[in-house]
């Protein structure tokens, strides 16, 4: 008995974990090296596949999708947005595009606490001084003190 798998083309590098999913349940074709398909390389998966699976830095526009054959019917864009395709002349196609919402926003929310908390304390200032001191002297020591001071002393209990 022979059950039809999908061809699916991922463009770029994914964790293993769901490439290996992705190969028990369809026909797909990796990006091992992980460099950016050239539009040639583009081209050619859109003409082959049922499924392309592109991540935000492949361009997906029109003179790529023009050349896509009948059975490419659907782009599950990796990335939050679709500005790297033209969703228009997908959807005139009969192509679904799809995104991943929402995948950044906890990190885009850590990043920002991270950044906060980097300017209420002043880090880059304390880094930027006790790592490259002008001088070997009494002021280089007074910069390491007030960066010990600033963040407390793990030791003391104070951090």
């Amino acid at each position: 008995m022979s059950k039809y798998k999908p061809a699916v083309v991922v463009t770029r590098k994914l964790p293993q974990v769901v490439e290996t999913r992705m190969m028990e349940l369809f026909h797909t074709r990796l990006n091992a090296t992980d460099q950016a398909m050239s539009k040639a390389d583009l081209v050619e998966a859109v003409k082959t596949a049922d499924v392309l699976v592109p991540t935000v830095t492949d361009r997906i526009d029109k003179s790529v999708l023009m050349q896509a054959g009948e059975q490419l019917k659907l782009i599950g864009n990796v990335g939050t947005g679709v500005d790297n395709m033209d969703v228009k002349t997908a959807i005139a196609r009969g192509i679904t595009v799809t995104n991943t919402p929402g995948v950044l926003t906890e990190d885009t929310a850590d990043m920002t606490m991270a950044l906060i908390m980097a300017v209420a304390r002043r880090l880059i200032d304390s880094l930027v001084t006790t790592a490259e001191p002008r001088d070997r002297g009494v002021e280089a020591e007074k910069a390491r003190a007030r960066s010990a001071v600033r963040f407390g002393r793990p030791a003391d209990g104070t951090a």
